[in-house]
């Protein structure tokens, strides 16, 4: 189970619409900084402080080869997310089966007699 704090820290990541955007671009691939800029309308100052936080959230990766810093996703984050989700979805899923169990049961009138 990932702590608190690597929790707060991918979902804080994933709450901008343009970090939002960097991911799913790098979804498809590898890319470098300049072309995630590109579609974004936004300096590659912005998009290097977006990618900060994007890493310390351990949702991408960057590594530096030559001039070009080239970005990927880091499955580290998205498993934070989604064992995050995965458990939640267990706790209500164990809800609804205790309530489909309960609405199951035989019920008899309140007299005590049986119908």
């Amino acid at each position: 189970m990932p702590n608190q704090s690597d929790i707060d820290r991918v979902f804080h990541a994933l709450g901008d619409p343009t970090r939002r955007a960097i991911v799913e671009k790098l979804g498809h691939g590898p890319c470098s900084v300049s072309a995630l800029a590109q579609p974004l309308g936004i300096s590659l100052a912005a998009v290097v402080q977006h990618l900060q936080v994007l890493e310390e959230s351990g949702l991408v990766a960057t590594e530096k080869v030559g001039r070009v810093r080239s970005c990927r996703l880091d499955a580290k984050g998205l498993q934070v997310a989604g064992q995050w989700i995965a458990d939640r979805r267990s706790l209500i899923e164990r809800k609804f089966d205790r309530l489909e169990a309960l609405l199951a049961e035989p019920t008899t009138p309140p007299s005590g007699k049986k119908p």
